[in-house]
Order: structure tokens, then C-alpha cells, then sequence
């Protein structure tokens, strides 16, 4: 077509037939047989026809596109969960494209007018939670959206999380069955909801079986987006005597492992990443399933979408210990 973008009127004029029977055959109409569909279709295909979805947007009111909006894509756990968001989310027609945050609000806030200035039906979000400030500019602009892996106590919003409480728990449990009670825990930010809500679980597993816990006891240090390697060089150089670890993540856990080679130290972490990856290490890890949280992140989404004033939902995902 010289170059130019092919449109429904170019398909009319090469198969004979009126721009509204075009129309209606690639909207698959029930008013077009099967035989004209598929031949306005295979041409359609040959000529290198691309649907507009401004067009589209303008009919319908939905641009049956989404954002997904993470902290860092590059991080194992965020694209297993985001692969299954556009994998069940291509499944309802729907495209995704994906902005990342490095966990800074001032990038959260970009990615969310980015995501708005493009019209997409509805947001998933793991939020930065430095502030409220970009959840509540989501709520004033209307656009549905869920947020996944954390959430807010003081905002009602749809989100699917995992019960970290109950991870935490688990993890200080398996360390202390097995007799560990010096504990180095490398957490996230106190900001972060699930980083709270597993320092809580650890704690609670201390009082439950009555052992007082000191500062000698369990060494905490916060974790931020990129200071993983200092942070793990200061617990190296403390002087503290712990046997065992707890980190918030698989990626800070391999960390630790490479910097402590040759320590008897155990670790426990949270992600399972390696459900989907192979790696030479071995260490329990804390999971819920990370493709159901991906699954229900769009269908929450998609109900918010069909249902603006549904009841929020909030999917917490039980957790378990994994030892590969």
C-alpha cells in the first residue's frame, strides 16, 4: 500500500464487500457468515492490516490494555508474577506493558500518569509505600486498580498479598526447631507492609515457645532497593555470633550465601524463585504461589472494571516452607 498504514476501507475494495461488513467480520459479528469472515480476515493478514485501538478506544471506552507497575522487573520473583499477568491477561484480549519504580516514589508517580496519559483499562501495582500520596492520586483518578505483594492499613483498596505474617513465622520457626536462637534477620524497610508483617511472625514465634528474646538474639537490618552488599558486609563485621539467617528475599539470600562461603550458617529466605530456576544452592525458602497472585491480581482487576462500585477485595495467600 505504498507505504501507508492499511485501513478497513483498503480490505473493502480488495474483497468487494462494504466497510461495515469489514468491521463486523474482524469484530467477529454474528451478522457476517463464517466463509466471508475468514476470507476478510486471511486478507486482511496478507495486505498487513493492524487494528487501531484509538479507533477502538473511542467505541468501546476500553483500550483493553493494562499496566503492570513493579519495583524492579529484574528481579526473578516480580517477572514470574508479571509473566503470568500477561499470560492470563492475553487470554481475555487484553495487552500489558510493564514500568518499573527501583522503588522510588518520584518513578512511581511517572509510571502512574504514563499509565493514565496511555488510557489503560486499570493498574496492578506492588506500591513503593514511602507515602500513601500515589495510591491515593490512583483513587482520585478512577481508574480501577489493584495492588499486589503489599498493602495499606489505613486505605481500602483491592490487593492480593501473601500472608507474610504467617511466612515470618514459619521462617524463625524452622531456625529455631533447629536449635538456632542467634538470628541475623535481613529485612525490608519498616515502610514496606509485608516487611513489618514478617518481623511480627518472627517475634511471635519467640514468645510463643517463651524464649526472651534480646538484641543479641536476633539481628535485624533493613534492606533497601541497592544496598544489599553493605548492608551484608555490616553484619559481617559486627562481632555478632549468629548461626542463622532470615532474608526477605531469594536474590539478598544468594547474596549472603556468596559473602559467607565457608561459614556454617544457615539461611532461610522468601520467593521459592527457584520453582522456576534452577541454581546450586540449597536453602528453605518461604512461597505462596507466585502465578496465583499474578491470576488474581487481573481477575480482581478485571471485576473492579466490569463492577466500579464491587466491594474491595483482599486475597491474602496462605504461605509454606519450601526445601529444595
Amino acid at each position: 500500500m505504498n507505504g501507508k498504514r492499511v485501513t478497513i476501507s483498503d480490505i473493502a475494495k480488495v474483497v468487494g464487500v462494504s466497510v461495515n461488513t469489514v468491521s463486523h467480520a474482524l469484530n467477529d459479528k454474528s451478522d457476517i457468515s463464517e466463509e466471508t469472515k475468514n476470507l476478510i480476515k486471511q486478507t486482511a493478514d496478507r495486505m498487513g492490516y493492524i487494528r487501531n485501538s484509538s479507533a477502538s478506544f473511542m467505541r468501546s471506552g476500553r483500550s483493553r490494555c493494562i499496566s503492570v507497575i513493579v519495583g524492579d522487573i529484574s528481579n526473578p520473583h516480580f517477572a514470574i508474577v508479571v509473566k503470568e499477568i500477561e499470560r492470563v491477561a492475553k487470554e481475555s484480549g487484553y495487552a500489558v506493558f510493564v514500568l518499573n519504580t527501583n522503588e522510588d516514589e518520584a518513578l512511581e508517580k511517572d509510571a502512574i500518569v504514563t499509565s493514565l496519559s496511555k488510557n489503560v483499562d486499570g493498574i496492578i501495582i506492588c506500591p513503593v509505600q514511602k507515602t500513601e500520596d500515589n495510591v491515593r492520586f490512583l483513587m482520585q483518578s478512577g481508574i480501577p486498580f489493584a495492588l499486589v505483594g503489599r498493602h495499606f492499613d489505613g486505605i481500602d483498596t483491592n490487593y492480593v498479598i501473601c500472608d507474610d505474617r504467617h511466612g515470618g513465622y514459619l521462617a524463625a520457626e524452622h531456625l529455631i526447631n533447629k536449635g538456632h536462637r542467634s538470628i541475623a534477620v535481613f529485612n525490608g524497610p519498616s515502610y514496606i507492609s509485608s516487611a513489618v508483617e514478617r518481623l511480627d511472625g518472627i517475634k511471635q514465634v519467640f514468645d510463643e515457645k517463651g524464649i526472651a528474646l534480646r538484641d543479641k538474639d536476633i539481628y535485624t537490618l533493613s534492606v533497601t532497593f541497592d544496598d544489599h552488599g553493605e548492608i551484608i558486609s555490616r553484619a559481617m563485621s559486627s562481632g555478632r555470633d549468629y548461626t542463622a539467617a532470615i532474608c526477605f528475599s531469594d536474590i539478598i539470600a544468594l547474596e549472603f550465601l556468596a559473602a559467607t562461603e565457608g561459614k556454617n550458617i544457615e539461611v532461610i529466605s522468601f520467593d521459592d524463585i527457584r520453582s522456576k530456576f534452577i541454581m546450586p544452592t540449597r536453602f528453605a525458602s518461604i512461597t505462596s504461589s507466585k502465578t496465583k497472585v499474578g491470576h488474581k491480581a487481573f481477575e480482581i482487576l478485571m471485576d473492579s472494571l466490569d463492577c466500579p462500585d464491587r466491594k474491595k477485595q483482599h486475597i491474602v495467600l496462605r504461605t509454606k516452607i519450601v526445601e529444595r
